[in-house]
């Protein structure tokens, strides 16, 4: 009898489903524990903004209702935060929605994908998915600057003529790391017209070096560039899922054309629109995240511990290298301390943790949890 796996496209046969962080509840459950602390998922501590959870409680008495299936809302207020047209935004089920998108319009088996090493986990899942071929470029060495951030040169020389698609995430997730402006501008030029660019700034709101990009700005200038965003980070809102691509027209037609029929639910969009004016909100996420960011960096120098200069909501921390421990050892002792944090073996940094940012308290929890582990 053929096997079931057999019947499924070659690509879907190697992949590896994401893993998500651990949830609270299974983490109490299995271990026995009460009011543990989730550091894994680069959420925002702060929770949802007051504005998003008040239309979202709206949204809940329009559930016979199918979702406005354009978004208008959403895309008017994107439209104007951002200077961009409508038809210039494509809304995903957050913004990992549109590099699956952007992978099943432009990617054809056999076709090509460049991406750095240590780069966010969708981008070889939906590489594979569409059997299209994965070229990982060597990332910057650990003495850099920007250690184990994206090497542009070495992306570049990863070009063929079957190059469909290049996703570059700036900064990337999980190492932090961030392109400037100058150095992802000539990027873009120099790639060939007939090759996608995706720059995927999940994490855009958070940076504040001065050098840092908006790459949307590059839109009119270069019609296959893509840039993702999304409403599940500095927003609060990752629980309804909501993301966008803003491109060319013509591009973002494209898009459209397979993105599935009320994609984004009416919460989620109620919610966006709400979460996208609460300006006081993102200030105080931004400033509990600076002073997070401080008392994490503090706690790694204090205990000689090495990190990933981050400008995100999260760090990778070094807990092997300098102690001799196993990392897998540490992420284990941290669970039973009540602390999740998300072990990146997976993405080739076996010595690391990557820890978000979280409340002064919660950071605390993890600083006090590390340092008893590491002490046994």
């Amino acid at each position: 009898m053929t096997s079931i796996h057999d019947l499924a496209n070659p690509g879907v046969q190697k992949l590896t489903p994401y893993a998500p962080g651990k949830p609270l509840d299974e983490l109490e459950r299995e271990y026995g524990i009460t009011d543990a602390v989730k550091l894994a998922s680069n959420e925002n501590p702060l929770g949802p903004s007051p504005r998003a959870q008040a239309a979202i409680a709206q949204a809940m008495t329009e559930l016979h209702r199918y979702p406005d299936g354009n978004s208008f809302e959403i895309k008017q207020a994107l439209s104007a935060k951002l200077g961009l047209e409508q038809n210039q935004i494509t809304l995903g089920n957050g913004s990992n929605d549109i590099l699956e998108l952007i992978a099943r319009t432009f990617v054809m088996p056999g076709e090509e994908v460049v991406f750095s090493a240590h780069a966010f986990a969708v981008y070889p899942i939906v590489t594979q998915a569409v059997n299209g071929v994965m070229k990982i470029a060597p990332a910057n060495p650990a003495g850099h600057a920007m250690p184990y951030g994206h090497d542009l040169a070495a992306m570049l020389a990863q070009i063929t003529d079957k190059t469909r698609v290049i996703f570059v995430a700036n900064p990337n997730n999980p190492t932090g790391t961030w392109l400037p402006k100058d150095e992802l501008y000539s990027f873009i030029k120099n790639v060939p017209e007939n090759i996608i660019v995706v720059v995927d700034e999940a994490y855009f709101e958070y940076v504040e070096e001065g050098e840092y990009p908006d790459a949307s700005q590059w839109l009119g200038e270069f019609k296959n560039l893509v840039v993702t965003r999304t409403f599940s980070k500095i927003y609060g809102i990752p629980a309804v899922r909501i993301g966008y691509g803003m491109s060319h027209p013509d591009l973002a037609d494209l898009l459209n054309r397979v993105r599935q029929p009320f994609n984004v639910n009416a919460a989620a969009q109620a919610a966006a629109v709400a979460a996208l004016s609460d300006d006081e909100y993102v200030a105080k996420s931004l400033e509990t995240n600076k002073q997070g960011m401080a008392q994490l960096i503090g706690a790694c120098e204090e205990m000689d511990l090495g990190y990933i200069p981050s400008v995100g909501n999260f760090i990778c921390i070094d807990v092997a290298s300098n102690t001799g421990v196993d990392t897998g050892a540490v992420y284990e002792g941290l669970l039973h301390e009540g602390v999740i944090v998300r072990p990146v073996a997976n993405y080739q940094l076996p010595s690391y943790l990557r820890i978000t940012i979280g409340t002064q308290q919660e950071n605390q929890r993890f600083i006090d949890g590390l340092k008893k582990v590491l002490a046994k």
